[in-house]
C-alpha cells in the first residue's frame, strides 16, 4: 500500500500489497540494502592530550578547534551482515549519486537489481543520477535500483539507522581532526563488523505496523 502523499514512490509499508521488503528471503541477485547518512564535525586538539600512564588515566583538554564538517554515507545489507561506509565532503545530490554508482558497480556488480530502503530526503531520487551523470549512464544506474522509501516521520523503519548508531558509539565518539583520520577510523570499524557478519535482529512485524502505523494506511469504504 502506498501512502497517498507519496504517490508514485514505493513506500516501505507493504510494497504493492505484498509482504514487507524486510520479510523477503535472502536473494543475492536482488540484495536488500538500507542507506542512511549523517554529518560529522571534525575537531582538532588545541592542547595535545596526555596518554595513559601507570597510575594516571589518559587526559584530554576541554578546548578544541573546529575544522569543518564531513558527511558519512552508510549502506548495510542486514540479511548478509555486511555494511559499507563512505565519507564525502558534502551531502548533495551529486554525493548521493556517486555513492549509488559505487554501490551498483563496485559492491554489487553481479546483482540483477539492488533493493534499496532509504528515507524521503529530496536528494534520494533518480533525478540526482541525471544531475551527476550523462543520461545514458543515469538511466543504467536507475534501472539497477528498486527504491523503497520509509513513511514520513517513519525514518526509524530504516535499519541503516541502527548501524549508524553502532558506528557513532564505537567509532565516532571521540575527536577526529581531519577527513583522512575519519576515513581510516570508519574503514577499520567497517572491517571489524563485517568480519563478525552480524546483522540486525529486526522484530517489527506487519501486525505491529497495522497498529502503530495505522494512520498511514488508506481507509477503504464499501
Amino acid at each position: 500500500m502506498v501512502h497517498p502523499a507519496r504517490a508514485g514512490r514505493r513506500v516501505l509499508l507493504a510494497d504493492g500489497g505484498r509482504a514487507w521488503v524486510y520479510t523477503r528471503p535472502y536473494d543475492p541477485r536482488r540484495p536488500q540494502l538500507c542507506l542512511d547518512e549523517t554529518s560529522r564535525q571534525l575537531l582538532g586538539e588545541v592542547t595535545p592530550p596526555l596518554p595513559v600512564a601507570p597510575g594516571r588515566p589518559a587526559r584530554q583538554d576541554y578546548e578544541y578547534e573546529r575544522r569543518g564538517v564531513c558527511n558519512v554515507f552508510l549502506v548495510c545489507e542486514p540479511l548478509r551482515g555486511w555494511r559499507h561506509v563512505t565519507v564525502s565532503e558534502r551531502r548533495t545530490r551529486i554525493d548521493w549519486a556517486h555513492c549509488i554508482k559505487e554501490l551498483v558497480d563496485d559492491c554489487y556488480p553481479d546483482a540483477e537489481q539492488v533493493v534499496l530502503v532509504q528515507d524521503n530526503l529530496n536528494t534520494h531520487t533518480p533525478a540526482s543520477l541525471y544531475e551527476a551523470f550523462p543520461p545514458a549512464e543515469a538511466k543504467r544506474l536507475a534501472g539497477k535500483l528498486a527504491l523503497h522509501y520509509t513513511p514520513k516521520h517513519g525514518s526509524w523503519l530504516n535499519m541503516a539507522e541502527i548501524e549508524l548508531s553502532v558506528l557513532a558509539e564505537q567509532c565516532l565518539d571521540r575527536r577526529l581532526a581531519d577527513r583522512a583520520t575519519l576515513e581510516r577510523e570508519v574503514a577499520a570499524c567497517q572491517a571489524t563488523r563485517n568480519a563478525t557478519g552480524r546483522g540486525v535482529d529486526w522484530r517489527f512485524t506487519n501486525e505491529d505496523a497495522r497498529i502503530k502505523l495505522k494512520h498511514l494506511y488508506p481507509v477503504i469504504q464499501g
